[in-house]
């Protein structure tokens, strides 16, 4: 969603979404924790949605069979109609993963998780590097770089693409589409300013499934295919969601946790001297850099089936549910001294990637791929630091992700 102002039930306004409370929502996520653990927001199409932010709550509400990803599991066919207005191109869009429920959610992810389990994602370690060490060659010589686009991008559209068996040329335009898409509220003039994106990316898509029907390859699509023509498996609305998901989550969760990460460790420079002097500590690093900042502000929306108490509140049947993942990785009752960047934190059952049914199926890839990218950048460049004052860098817009437009750094030359 584009940034907005939205009407809170309490005396106070939250400009959730937009670039000024991305900069730092903590403080008020804090506040919501101690004060209205559940709230109740006015959306700006008219939509009401409850915001859950406590740690214990948001796990609950995560793993909780009465909230669902399909809203006509909740909503009456009255309440149906009074919903916002969705143009037919995007229709199978709703298909994907993360849109379904029991039993076609557990078939979809079957079909694909295979292609993504610890070990397999392990085995693309050192193409990950080979990527990582190439990028930061080409633009060694400049000394000064967007960490984003020339660097955090990069490494997971390449990998994702060579997965699926997408050319690698056209990462940048499946990456600007996306960029629009998920911006996008699902209001009417919202979707609207989506449309030309969307029907781009969607003709894209089935471009590549043709190509891939005519001259089957060793790659994800090729499989989604034969998955596909096998029948009862996966249906030609499915085939589509599913690629379509793939190229946009495979890429946009990892180029957040390499940006937020870099800028949490530059700001931390003690923690950043730790993990330098220590590589051995990578993986522990990893999932504080996703606690403490991590690449998903909001889960995905989920609606009440039936009438539900979560943290005190009571939230009716067919209502929007939002678990704010990123309050509850600073909740004071699950993490000690919440706000402060601790490398060595353990335990650290943070929820960055979800939990339950929906927990993201590219964790294991997203966080191979920002380790390695985040410690090359530590080895390589020891001087590394920020090109301009943190206050003035820009964060996108919008409400599920957080993360920057560009991370402008320096580094020596040679």
């Amino acid at each position: 969603m584009p940034g907005f102002m939205s009407r809170a039930s309490g005396p106070d306004e939250l400009t959730l979404g937009t670039r000024a409370f991305k900069a730092n929502p903590y403080p008020v996520y804090a506040r919501l924790r101690n004060e209205t653990p559940v709230l109740r927001v006015a959306l700006p199409d008219r939509r009401i949605a409850w915001l859950v932010t406590r740690y214990e709550d948001v796990a609950c509400l995560l793993r909780d069979p009465r909230f669902v990803k399909d809203k006509k599991k909740a909503l009456t066919a009255e309440e149906m109609g009074r919903e916002p207005w969705m143009p037919r191109t995007f229709r199978p869009l709703t298909r994907n993963m993360l849109d379904v429920d029991a039993p076609d959610h557990g078939r979809l992810r079957g079909i694909v998780q295979k292609g993504f389990t610890p070990r397999l994602v392990e085995r693309m370690a050192d193409r990950i590097q080979g990527v990582a060490d190439r990028l930061f060659d080409e633009t060694r010589a400049a000394g000064r770089v967007d960490l984003i686009r020339d660097y955090a991008l990069p490494i997971p559209t390449t990998i994702i693409a060579e997965v699926l068996g997408v050319p690698a040329e056209d990462r940048h335009r499946f990456h600007r589409w996306s960029r629009v898409i998920v911006a996008a509220d699902p209001s009417g003039p919202g979707m609207f300013r989506a449309i030309p994106s969307v029907l781009k990316f969607l003709r894209y898509i089935r471009r590549l499934i043709e190509r891939r029907r005519a001259g089957p390859r060793d790659d994800l699509i090729s499989g989604l295919i034969l998955a596909e023509e096998e029948g009862q498996r996966l249906n030609a609305d499915e085939l589509v969601a599913m690629i379509f998901l793939l190229l946009v989550a495979g890429h946009e969760t990892t180029v957040n946790l390499i940006g937020n990460g870099t800028r949490a460790l530059l700001a931390n420079p003690d923690q950043l001297e730790i993990l330098r002097t220590g590589p051995d500590l990578g993986p522990k690093a990893t999932e504080e850099l996703l606690r403490f900042d991590g690449p998903l502000e909001f889960a995905t929306e989920r609606y009440a089936r039936e009438d539900v108490e979560v943290g005190g509140a009571a939230i009716p049947r067919g209502s929007l549910v939002y678990a704010v993942l990123a309050s509850a990785n600073r909740d004071e009752r699950q993490f000690p001294d919440p706000d402060v960047l601790d490398l060595s934190r353990d335990p650290n059952r943070h929820l960055a990637f979800g939990l339950g049914v929906h927990f993201c199926l590219g964790a294991p890839l997203a966080r191979l791929e920002g380790r390695i990218a985040i410690m090359t950048l530590l080895r390589r460049a020891p001087d590394l630091r920020l090109a301009v004052p943190d206050a003035s860098l820009r964060w996108r817009r919008g409400l599920v992700l957080r993360g920057l437009e560009s991370l402008p750094v320096r580094f020596a030359t040679r």
